[in-house]
């Protein structure tokens, strides 16, 4: 029986820990807090954090373990590297860990390897070497994740706050300013299989827009012209090779400008906002979590689409306040092609403004025959959906 190492036991992970329990194998995982939700899901619990390199080396050792993995979260992914490479089980190296995880890494990259990109600079210590060569512009930590310290910048007289809004929401303090890139926005979701790129599928994003761009929704296959698709295709496996992902997923997120696909970043990991755990399943038949852990244990990998169908992901808007009730969830699960809603928010809760991904209060999960129908039923469901605030 093969022994898997899940890093993380949140609720990003359970879908993981259930799929690894029914593949029969023995699951441990490792987690800061002793309360996590995975915890009792699985054989085997470590106290330790997922960004302690040389405690979950320790614990992968302690454990036995024949694989090591985690679900949509960037930081871990160092701490797993680093396991991996020393216990020599399947994984990406630890510089690659490293350039998938720190966005001014990640974009020197992209330049050396000459992959489509914006104009960027970072600024470290608060302060840029050179004035901007135009506005409007993006500022954003270079390693955090999930839209936190995003900021659009207007003109010069922004650029000072917004650089302090981006460092505080980092951890190391450095901020990444780019071009402020306009058109659609789409993810690629990839399995890398000792270095053969599989492009799964193109997803379609919708965000908040300015200032935070928050993503409020995620619909599968993309609807964008076929060209267009292919370009993106292209520069998604570009982006991956350019800092060495070799092995195991990669969630890709790039923009369309005037003047073609552009990147944004990349995750050396599955996608989140249930965009890999169920809306690829829900579209393409691929399960791509059982690949992941297939891929971790060094398995062969099945990624065979075996369906042609619409997914989507909606995230419930609500006013700003305290939640006091939530209403007609049950009768809108009851739609035909619903298939999730999920609330993330409870009643007495505080709903404020949408400046991060931890601020939506739930989402409904749709699957239709094709990308416009899945939105419309997400959209049908929240309709009769009420959350009441004051």
């Amino acid at each position: 029986m093969k022994r898997l190492l899940i890093i993380g036991a949140s609720v990003l992970q359970v879908p993981a820990i259930l799929k690894a329990k029914e593949m029969g194998l023995t699951v441990a995982v490792a987690d800061f807090n002793p309360q996590a939700v995975g915890i009792p899901l699985a054989d085997e619990y470590f106290n330790v954090s997922t960004i302690d390199e040389e405690g979950v080396f320790e614990a992968a050792k302690a454990f036995r373990a024949d694989g090591i993995m985690t679900l949509a979260t960037d930081m871990p992914m160092r701490a797993l590297a680093h396991a991996c490479q020393k216990l020599g089980l399947t994984g990406i190296s630890y510089d690659t860990a490293l350039r998938s995880t720190d966005k001014a890494a990640m974009i020197q990259a992209f330049a050396a390897a000459d992959v489509a990109h914006p104009w960027f600079q970072i600024a470290r210590g608060g302060k840029l070497e050179a004035p901007p060569p135009a506005y409007p512009l993006i500022t954003k930590p270079t390693d955090n994740s999930g839209s936190r310290g995003v900021m659009l910048v207007h003109g010069p007289e922004e650029l000072e706050q917004a650089l302090i809004y981006s460092s505080e929401n980092g951890r190391g303090g450095d901020v990444m300013v780019e071009e402020y890139m306009q058109g659609p926005e789409v993810s690629v979701e990839i399995m890398a299989d000792e270095g053969r790129i599989h492009v799964l599928q193109i997803t379609d994003k919708l965000t908040t827009g300015a200032p935070h761009f928050v993503e409020m929704g995620h619909s599968q296959p993309s609807r964008l012209p076929a060209n267009t698709q292919a370009a993106i295709r292209d520069l998604a496996t570009q982006a991956v090779q350019a800092v060495g992902i070799d092995n195991g997923p990669a969630h890709v997120e790039i923009i369309v400008t005037k003047d073609g696909p552009k990147m944004v970043e990349l995750g050396a990991r599955m996608g989140g906002d249930c965009i890999t755990s169920h809306l690829v399943p829900l579209s393409t038949g691929i399960d791509m979590v059982g690949s992941t852990i297939r891929c971790a244990l060094g398995l062969p990998m099945e990624l065979q689409p075996t369906l042609q169908k619409g997914s989507a992901i909606r995230f419930i808007p609500t006013d700003q306040g305290t939640i006091r009730d939530i209403r007609g969830a049950e009768e809108a699960r009851q739609i035909s092609g619903v298939k999730e809603i999920t609330f993330t928010k409870q009643i007495g809760d505080k709903a404020g403004e949408i400046g991060s991904s931890t601020d939506r209060v739930g989402y409904v999960i749709a699957q239709g025959k094709n990308a416009e129908e899945a939105v419309a039923i997400c959209e049908k469901a929240m309709h009769l959906i009420t959350i009441t605030v004051e």
